[in-house]
């Protein structure tokens, strides 16, 4: 089989790496001319290719931004693509890619979001492992061809992950809560700081705590700007959510109810309990 891989940074090359010996080829496609020489030097791929490489592929990866990848699976309904083509997209957000798939390739595509990544990006982040053991969610799969669900399934059991089928408006709600505002979060927290303490008190202090709040700040703000601009609703409801809690621990705090505080702690506690 051939891959087309559209999207050659960490999660595009990282597919790369760990399918090197499932695909006959892989071809790398991105409009970063730098990515594209990176990816060949890394071995990522085995040559770089164009929109046209689609219709000698039998299998599609799409690992970029949601908007992006509405735009190119327009671009791929015009295509003279084999009848049989899958096309997994890792986009981060599910309804608005669904609901925005021309009808034509509706049953090529097979909806999913893998539940891995780092702080890193670009083809130099990409890690052979970034998969195994993960979650891959796959969304509303029964709009999905037959053929195509199999090869999918087949490709995630390959990449050693646990597969979980949702609704798309289930998943991006979920995704919220546990992805998209813990982003926010750590983007707050890097700025608060910035904001009241020096570069030196920040060295000396920061110690494992802040750094594990802190390190999602790391992320590309390019692309978490259209993560959260595409999940607009659910990113803030899961906002007001945590200002409710926060609100709470700021009230106990003033007042000195430090046993409510402990037992809203406890609380908390608990999530690590079902992780």
């Amino acid at each position: 089989m051939v891959c087309s891989i559209v999207g050659l940074g960490l999660m595009g090359g990282s597919f790369g790496l760990a399918m090197r010996d499932y695909f006959e080829k892989i071809i790398g496609i991105d409009h970063n001319e730098n990515h594209c020489k990176e990816a060949i030097n890394l071995g990522l791929v085995d040559e770089i290719g164009d929109l046209k490489s689609i219709e000698i592929s039998d299998v599609v990866i799409l690992a970029i931004p949601v908007k992006g990848i509405i735009k190119i699976l327009n671009d791929i309904s015009k295509l003279n693509i084999k009848s049989n083509l899958t096309i997994i997209d890792f986009g981060s957000t599910k309804k608005s890619i669904i609901d925005s798939c021309p009808k034509n390739i509706r049953k090529n595509l097979v909806a999913s979001h893998p539940m891995a990544g780092t702080e890193y990006s670009g083809p130099s982040a990409a890690i052979a492992d970034l998969y195994t053991n993960k979650v891959m969610v796959v969304c509303n799969i029964e709009e999905s061809g037959k053929e195509q669900r199999k090869v999918a399934i087949d490709i995630f059991n390959k990449l050693k992950m646990h597969i979980k089928y949702m609704d798309a408006n289930e998943h991006d709600r979920h995704a919220a809560f546990i992805s998209h505002m813990p982003h926010i979060v750590s983007f707050s927290i890097a700025n608060a700081v910035l904001k009241q303490e020096d570069k030196e008190h920040i060295v000396a202090l920061a110690a494992g705590g802040f750094r594990d709040m802190s390190r999602l700040a790391k992320s590309n703000p390019h692309m978490w700007r259209d993560i959260f601009s595409e999940n607009k609703k659910n990113l803030l409801d899961s906002i007001e959510a945590f200002k409710s809690e926060l609100k709470k621990a700021k009230e106990m705090i003033e007042n000195d109810k430090w046993d409510e505080l402990e037992e809203w702690m406890k609380m908390g506690n608990n999530l690590h309990k079902i992780m």
